[in-house]
């Protein structure tokens, strides 16, 4: 029995499957495979090796289980060098040990086809589609009519305008990518057609979709990878003929789908990138294609391009104004502006990292509120809140949470500062100063005076978003957070106490008085100190 190994396409996962026993792989921590992404279900899919590949069977999940680009409809066996991919998390699958290659079949000495590269044509980001759509005469695929040479290229820059127009009106990239597909069944006499992306983390080729004429989603394993890294490396346009024997494009994946005349184009980005492939065949003459079909398939395809780009660029402008518009209440506006910058920092799951925990808590507030009637606590706490949260944002801190008249910020997270305690202790001195004055203007106005209580913390915590693909909560959990919240609940009015750990990561300590604290949760005294104010 064979064994095989799933390989993430980012690099970061690697799982070699057991040959006696299916594998769950799901964002369930009890999965025999968990993958933390908010498109994998808590139970995918399942996997069992066989003797000839591994099963792979979707468990009902929310956003599919794909191989080659194609979603499953019910189990598929797949095999070395299949891509499998849950929700949007990419896998290879390499078989470790592999099984004895077959005895190759007696030459009986019958003629084959020669094969040849019938043309290859470089794809330059700005070329025009003048440039592009030359009818080159013989028999096309493309299917537009006219009685000339001139009435057909009309008809074709008509044709790749009104493309235009339809692809603009899908801003979702797997829409898109099906719409390119169908159009180009529309307008070509094809067999196949597949759209391979580059991913940006690994610049692999990754199978995105792939249909036949009949509608059905083969798979893109009939996509010669010889063919397609050239295609992407070299930027060149390829139509080839009768691929099965061409000694330039030897590979497993040609002789087992007998392609007999291919052309691939990469997808090309505005700044001269390669954002992946298209791909056409036919498995039934040869000669297939012309020079027409060529030009018109590098034609399309930069029209494809453009459109996907924007596609991308629309995603990622949805995503930063999510990033924005959730999170600009809880963290300063210059770390909104590195979040943003770089994906993958606010999603669901999170990870450990050492942080500060500031706590900061109104003393007696429980009975002060009773003497207050319902508008003047709002007004007070509204005018308070504001207060305390831009002293944390100037100082690069994020806001985590309001608990009552609570305030809890963190230092450190989401994004690592080297000097996090050192901004906590200059917020927390900042924090008193500011209530002075807020107390002073109170007192002209014959309200309330309050006083606040500090404690700050330093340790590992689980930083991340909390809850469910619909709601999250950026927030840290650990007992560093119940230590900095029972300091807090010790500090008197106008108090600053801090941990040990903390007092030690500061650059600039002030002055302090040592304590031992009996903290609820702590067998022993936590070591703490008392600021001086």
């Amino acid at each position: 029995m064979p064994t095989y190994k799933l390989n993430s396409t980012s690099g970061d996962q690697a799982l070699e499957l057991p040959s006696d026993r299916p594998v769950i792989v799901g964002r369930a921590v009890t999965s025999d495979f968990p993958v933390y992404d908010p498109t994998v279900s808590r139970k995918h899919a399942e996997l069992t090796v066989g003797p000839t590949g591994v099963r792979v069977t979707d468990m009902g999940s929310s956003n599919g289980t794909y191989v080659n680009g194609t979603r499953l409809n019910g189990p598929v066996t797949v095999v070395d060098g299949d891509v499998v991919t849950f929700g949007k998390v990419a896998f290879h699958l390499k078989e470790v040990t592999p099984r004895p290659a077959p005895r190759p079949a007696p030459d009986t000495g019958a003629s084959r086809p020669e094969a040849t590269i019938i043309r290859q044509l470089p794809v330059r980001e700005g070329t025009s589609l003048e440039q592009q759509v030359v009818l080159s005469g013989g028999p096309s695929h493309v299917k537009v009519k006219g009685a000339s040479v001139e009435e057909r290229q009309a008809t074709k820059f008509q044709l790749l305008l009104e493309i235009s127009k339809e692809l603009a009106k899908q801003q979702d990239v797997d829409k898109l990518l099906d719409k390119v597909v169908d159009i180009t069944f529309q307008v070509m006499d094809v067999d196949r057609v597949s759209i391979l992306m580059v991913d940006d983390g690994t610049g692999e080729l990754i199978p995105r979709l792939s249909k036949n004429r009949l509608g059905d989603s083969g798979g893109s394993r009939h996509v010669p990878r010889s063919i397609a890294q050239r295609c992407v490396d070299e930027r060149l346009a390829i139509l080839t003929d009768n691929a099965v024997a061409d000694e330039r494009f030897k590979g497993q994946s040609i002789l087992m789908q007998s392609v007999r005349s291919a052309m691939s184009t990469p997808l090309m980005g505005s700044e001269g990138n390669v954002l992946g492939i298209l791909y056409v065949d036919n498995m039934t003459a040869t000669n297939s294609f012309g020079d027409e079909d060529l030009e018109f398939l590098i034609a399309f395809s930069g029209i494809a391009a453009v459109a996907i780009e924007v596609s991308q660029l629309t995603a990622r402008l949805a995503r930063e104004a999510v990033v924005v518009s959730n999170f600009k209440r809880f963290f300063a506006p210059n770390l909104i502006d590195q979040i943003v910058g770089r994906e993958g920092v606010i999603e669901l799951g999170g990870t450990k990292h050492p942080v500060v925990i500031f706590f900061s808590d109104i003393r007696g507030f429980t009975p002060l509120s009773t003497r207050m009637g319902p508008d003047e606590i709002a007004s007070l706490l509204n005018e308070y809140f504001t207060e305390m949260v831009d002293i944390v944002f100037e100082h690069g801190g994020t806001l985590d949470k309001f608990m009552g008249d609570a305030v809890m910020a963190l230092w450190g997270a989401p994004l690592a500062q080297p000097d996090a305690a050192d901004r906590a202790m200059r917020a927390a001195f900042e924090s008193l100063t500011a209530l002075e004055k807020l107390n002073q203007k109170w007192a002209a106005e014959g309200r309330q005076h309050i006083d606040i209580g500090i404690g700050i913390n330093y340790g590992e915590v689980f930083a991340g978003n909390i809850g469910s693909n619909r709601r999250l909560e950026y927030t840290v959990i650990g007992d560093p957070v119940n230590v900095a919240f029972r300091l807090c609940s010790h500090a008197g009015p106008g108090e600053v106490i801090v941990s040990e750990p903390f007092y030690q990561q500061l650059a600039e300590a002030p002055p302090a008085e040592e304590l031992g604290l009996k903290v609820k949760g702590k067998e022993e005294e936590v070591r703490a100190y008392r600021v001086k104010v």
